[in-house]
C-alpha cells in the first residue's frame, strides 16, 4: 500500500468547545496530519437547532492549540466573507499555526446558512461565478499582505461539478477535496486530470483529498487506487470525540 496522509475533521456541532479542543490536542498529539472543522452556522444532521459553532474563530483556536497537523477549513463558504477579507484571515492564522494553515473554499450551498445570516443565496451559477472572482482577488491580496504567510497557505477548493468547479479547481487549487464512493472519487479524479491538461497543469501539482465516513476505513486501498492522496476521517460528536476510528486509521497508515 502507497504512503498517505491522514486527516480528520472534527464537526462543530452538537458538542463543547471543551471537547473540540480535547479532541483537536488528541487528534494532533496522535500524529494526524490534518485536522479541519467546516464553516456553518447551524447543525447539518440531528437537532437543526442544537449546539454549533463558527468556523473561523474555532479554526484559529485549533491553531493555537496544535503544532503538527495541517489545519484547515474543509471548506468555507466563500460568499460568507469578503474576499479580500478572507485572505487575511487565512494569511493570520497562517503565522498563528506557524505555517500549517490550508484555505478551503467552496461555492457554498447550505440554504439556512444564508437566509438567517442575511446573504444572498442566489444560483449554483452564480455562486460558482463568486468563487471564481473571490479566487482571483484572494490571490492577489495574499500576495500584498505584510508580513507575508510564513508557510505555503495552499488553497483547497471542495466539490464535484464536471463542468465548473473541476475546471476552476484544475486553475486554482493546491488540493481538491471530494467524496466517496471509491467509483465516484476514482471517476470525479478523472475529469480534473482531463481538465488539468485542457490548461496546460500538472495534474500531480494538485493533492487529491477525500471525505470518508468511520465506516469506510476498510476501503482506503481502494480509495487509493482511485487516485487519492490524503484520506479525512469525518468525525462528529454527541459531546466528546471518540477518536477509535482515528487510531485504526492511522494504524493502517503507518
Amino acid at each position: 500500500m502507497s504512503r498517505f496522509k491522514v486527516g480528520i475533521q472534527l464537526q462543530p456541532q452538537h458538542t463543547t468547545m471543551e471537547d473540540l479542543r480535547t479532541a483537536w490536542r488528541t487528534a494532533d498529539a496522535m500524529g494526524a496530519d490534518s485536522i479541519w472543522t467546516w464553516d456553518h452556522f447551524f447543525p447539518l444532521y440531528g437537532n437543526p437547532d442544537g449546539a454549533h459553532f463558527e468556523g473561523w474563530i474555532t479554526l484559529a483556536a485549533m491553531a493555537a492549540d496544535t503544532s503538527h497537523a495541517q489545519v484547515g477549513m474543509l471548506v468555507t463558504g466563500n460568499t460568507y466573507r469578503n474576499p479580500e477579507l478572507l485572505a487575511d484571515m487565512a494569511r493570520t492564522l497562517d503565522h498563528v499555526s506557524n505555517g500549517r494553515a490550508c484555505l478551503g473554499l467552496g461555492a457554498g450551498w447550505f440554504e439556512r446558512d444564508y437566509d438567517e445570516y442575511g446573504y444572498e443565496f442566489g444560483t449554483p451559477g452564480s455562486r460558482l461565478r463568486a468563487l471564481e472572482d473571490a479566487l482571483v482577488r484572494i490571490r492577489t491580496r495574499v500576495a500584498a499582505l505584510n508580513p507575508a504567510p510564513i508557510g505555503a497557505l495552499p488553497i483547497m477548493i471542495g466539490g464535484g461539478g464536471e463542468k465548473v468547479t473541476l475546471r476552476i479547481t484544475a486553475q486554482y487549487a493546491d488540493q481538491w477535496n471530494t467524496f466517496g464512493p471509491p467509483e465516484n472519487f476514482a471517476h470525479k479524479n478523472a475529469i480534473l486530470d482531463q481538465w488539468c491538461a485542457e490548461i496546460g497543469r500538472d495534474p500531480r501539482e494538485i493533492e487529491r483529498t477525500v471525505g470518508i465516513g468511520a465506516d469506510e476505513i476498510d476501503a482506503v486501498e481502494a480509495y487509493l487506487e482511485a487516485g487519492a492522496d490524503h484520506l479525512i476521517l469525518m468525525t462528529g460528536a454527541r459531546g466528546a470525540f471518540d477518536l477509535s476510528a482515528l487510531e485504526r486509521f492511522l494504524a493502517i497508515r503507518d
